[in-house]
Order: structure tokens, then C-alpha cells, then sequence
């Protein structure tokens, strides 16, 4: 399983931003798929995920209402579309995949088993 993520950049507050992730395979028919982010020196946080199965979506208080967790299977891409972007959201994203987890867990870092390398998203002024 691969994961490559792209999109990343440097964004003023309250813009917008879309990343991408392309995944090998078909990760996005069967398996648990989600995005992260780490902030210097904070523990990398689940901020949304999806369960490829049957499409429904999770997303952290911090994000809930300004990101949008989406994929193309056609494509085999995930997407997160961020809006209303704050400083506090600067972070390096990082979209996984994962083999097998409980949906009580699913923003849990532990559950993943497959990790892209990251893109960087500053929001600054």
C-alpha cells in the first residue's frame, strides 16, 4: 500500500486549501482511510476519516464544520478540503490507510497501518 500526498502550501487565514493523497490499489474500496496532522512538538492528531465500506465520515471537534474528508475511487484519490483555515492549524498532513479498526477508534493514529510522507500547510499573514 503507497500513499502520496500533494496540495500543501502556505495560506492566509480564513483561506482555503485542498490536499490530495494517492493511494495504490484498492485502498479506497476496502480499507479505513484517514487524515492526520503534527504540529512542532504536539502528538499527531486524527482529524478526519473515512470508512471506505460504506463512505461515512469522522471528523475531530477541532475541524468538524471546515473540512470535507472526499475521494474519487476512479482516481484513486482522497481529498481533504479545508475552509476558514487558522494559524492554529498549521501542521504537516498526512493521510494512512489502515488494515483493520474499530470505528470507535477510527481517528486514532494507532489503528493505521500505511502512512503517506506528509505535506506541509502553513496559515499565516
Amino acid at each position: 500500500v503507497q500513499l502520496v500526498e500533494s496540495g500543501g502550501g502556505l495560506v492566509q487565514p480564513g483561506e482555503s486549501l485542498r490536499l490530495s493523497c494517492a493511494v495504490s490499489g484498492d485502498v479506497l474500496d476496502y480499507y479505513p482511510v484517514g487524515w492526520f496532522r503534527q504540529a512542532p512538538g504536539k502528538e499527531r492528531e486524527g482529524i478526519s476519516a473515512m470508512n471506505s465500506r460504506d463512505g461515512s465520515t469522522y471528523y475531530a471537534d477541532s475541524v468538524k464544520g471546515r473540512f470535507t474528508i472526499s475521494r474519487d475511487n476512479s482516481k484513486r484519490t482522497l481529498y481533504l478540503q479545508m475552509s476558514s483555515l487558522k494559524p492554529e492549524d498549521t501542521a504537516v498532513y498526512y493521510c494512512a490507510a489502515s488494515a483493520g479498526l474499530s470505528i470507535a477508534t477510527i481517528l486514532s493514529s494507532d489503528e493505521y497501518d500505511y502512512w503517506g510522507q506528509g505535506t506541509q500547510v502553513t496559515v499565516s499573514s
